[in-house]
């Protein structure tokens, strides 16, 4: 790898810095959070918006491109019959509360380009853009097409990525701007799965009248609440409040209008693929009204789900924990709680290691329910991702990472899923540098500008690899 190649490229880079923060701010500004489809865009109508301004930007660069009926779009450079690609997503999930900025603002602070999307993926994927833009500008030969490729689903199981699939032909080669650096050798296994119990017993002194936390399975739950009605509202607000010093944990109850009792829990907000980084507001709210005078089969459930997951996030209590050398531990985040009617249930996201099927946990996971007397009520599962770290996409990429920054790093295994896990011949590849918070899914996501401008550098050079 030469130096003047290096340094002609991150000299083209640095020279549209200004378009690069422009396009990525305009991107930010809209909230393409998946919602009912309409004509065209089959996850809503603001995706839809957010992947025809995308094409709009790669177009005005000069990019021939495609739009995939409002599933995929892509921008393509080059000629030749393979091609490589680089896959990124404009969906994002749902803001939450919290921010210091608007999320969707695209506000510079201090270096800082928040929004939801900056860095999870709309920053990152726009930085491959410009970067494959250095290697069209310097007119670099390449021997195969460059594809970018832009998502709209990956947030809600990557669907987007089965229609592509059915459709255009693998790439021999590439990666997805949506992890970590340096190299993604290897993605454990995802499972969903819902615990539940179907309620028959009428409330005596204390009865639930709802029960909400989450809104995607892969985030931790940063806010949760019950609604309940009580013969004596006080003395349940006095357990709360008793409840939260004991435990230490953020935990309040209030007296509404209608005489109903409505307590909500705080916590902390992080990627599901690392809950140990939050604090989970369901779990918490389980747990104390698991002490309440609730109807006995309701409270049987709740002590039952409190007992096998509890504050836990490794799976230890469920009967599921579980490590291997290539990927490390298996992680559980209790995503989502629901109150409908007359079932209750919560649901989880597990990501497990590479050498363990979604067929041997779900056994696991069948067992425990039967065990604590609740319902396995539903469960999908992904295949995990490896790579042995010898492999060429592998060393070439590191080679790239190291080439750009001066830094060696050995690849990594994570918990997150992917794109990588939907097209063959692809890594995950950035844009979270060492050493660096994870900001995905949580209130106040940013990029810094000179991470942006610095990754746009290293995909460049690692396009030009790929495509030469």
């Amino acid at each position: 790898m030469g130096e003047g190649l290096t340094l002609n490229l991150e000299k083209e880079v640095e020279r549209q810095t200004d378009a690069l923060i422009k396009a990525t701010q305009e991107i930010i500004t809209l909230r393409s959070v998946e919602s009912d489809a309409v004509d065209g865009c089959p996850f809503g109508a603001e995706v839809g918006r957010a992947l025809e301004c995308a094409l709009q930007i790669a177009r005005g660069m000069g990019f021939h491109t495609v739009n995939l009926d409002g599933y995929v779009g892509y921008a393509e450079y080059g000629s030749g019959e393979d091609y490589v690609a680089v896959l990124g997503h404009l969906d994002v999930v749902p803001e939450g509360g919290n921010w210091t900025y608007p999320p969707y603002g695209g506000e510079i602070h201090e270096g800082r380009l928040y929004g939801r999307g900056a860095s999870d993926d709309k920053g990152p994927i726009m930085a491959a853009l410009f970067g494959l833009a250095a290697v069209k500008n310097l007119n670099l030969p390449l021997t195969k097409r460059v594809r970018i490729i832009f998502g709209t689903s990956e947030e809600t199981g990557s669907k987007d990525m089965d229609y592509y699939a059915g459709r255009e032909k693998p790439p021999v080669a590439g990666f997805t701007p949506d992890a970590s650096f340096p190299t993604i050798y290897a993605e454990k296994g995802g499972c969903k799965f819902t615990l539940a119990k179907k309620l028959t017993a009428a409330g005596d002194s204390v009865r639930l009248r709802s029960l909400h936390a989450g809104e995607r399975v892969n985030i931790v739950p940063d806010r949760a609440e019950a609604v309940l009605s009580a013969r004596e509202p006080q003395a349940l607000i006095n357990a709360c409040a008793a409840f939260a010093n004991c435990h230490k944990v953020e935990l309040g109850a209030s007296l509404a209008a209608d005489g109903t009792v409505q307590i909500v829990s705080r916590g902390k907000a992080a990627h599901g693929s690392l809950p140990h980084q939050g604090i989970n507001a369901a779990m918490q709210l389980l747990a104390f009204l698991a002490e309440c005078q609730l109807p006995a089969d309701l409270v049987s459930y709740l002590k039952a789900v409190t007992d096998a997951i509890g504050r836990e996030t490794d799976g230890r209590s469920l009967g599921i924990a579980y490590r291997d050398e290539a990927s490390g531990s298996l992680t559980l985040n209790a995503g989502l709680l629901r109150f409908t009617g007359d079932t209750v249930a919560l649901t989880c996201d597990v990501r497990f290691p590479v050498t363990w099927t979604g067929e041997q946990l779900i056994e696991k996971l069948q067992s425990a329910a039967n065990n604590l007397g609740i319902d396995l009520a539903s469960f999908t599962f992904g295949k995990p991702l490896f790579f042995p770290k010898d492999h060429s996409l592998i060393t070439t990429l590191q080679k790239v990472f190291t080439t750009v920054t001066g830094t060696t790093v050995d690849p990594i295994a994570i918990g997150g899923g992917t794109y990588a896990k939907h097209l063959p011949n692809t890594v995950a590849f950035g844009p979270q540098f060492p050493g660096q918070p994870d900001l995905c899914h949580q209130p106040d996501e940013y990029i810094t500008l000179d991470d942006l401008v610095l990754c746009a550098k290293i995909y460049a050079r690692a396009i030009y690899e790929l495509a030469r």
